[in-house]
């Protein structure tokens, strides 16, 4: 899969710097990376093939649950395409405050 805004892990991560969680949540979502980039997926099927605990919400947005369930990664997907857009990344708390379903991607000036 091609992965667009890879931007939004690498802004997360820097603001969570010095973090207790930083080194574990990053080893994460690298892992989640590259398994993505070498994914060839074709419908949300074989997401859940691969990913028993993602969350597939509506058409063409999956949910992932990173470090244990205690950060989520919404992205896009066209399987079509077969791309992915990082959407939101963000703790299980602050998903529970957002709509999934329409959640944008936010620019780096947006995020501060």
């Amino acid at each position: 899969m091609r992965i667009l805004a890879r931007s939004t892990l690498t802004r997360f991560l820097k603001r969570m710097e010095g973090h207790k969680n930083h080194r574990a949540v990053k080893a994460a979502l690298d892992s989640w990376f590259q398994e993505a980039r070498h994914a060839h997926w074709k419908n949300s099927s074989d997401v859940k093939t691969k990913y028993a605990h993602a969350s597939i919400v509506g058409a063409d947005r999956v949910v992932f649950n990173i470090k244990g369930n205690a950060y989520r990664l919404v992205v896009a997907v066209n399987y079509g395409r077969g791309t992915l857009f990082i959407k939101w990344l963000g703790t299980h708390k602050d998903y529970d405050a957002i709509d999934v379903r329409t959640v944008q991607y936010a620019s780096e000036t947006d995020q501060e």
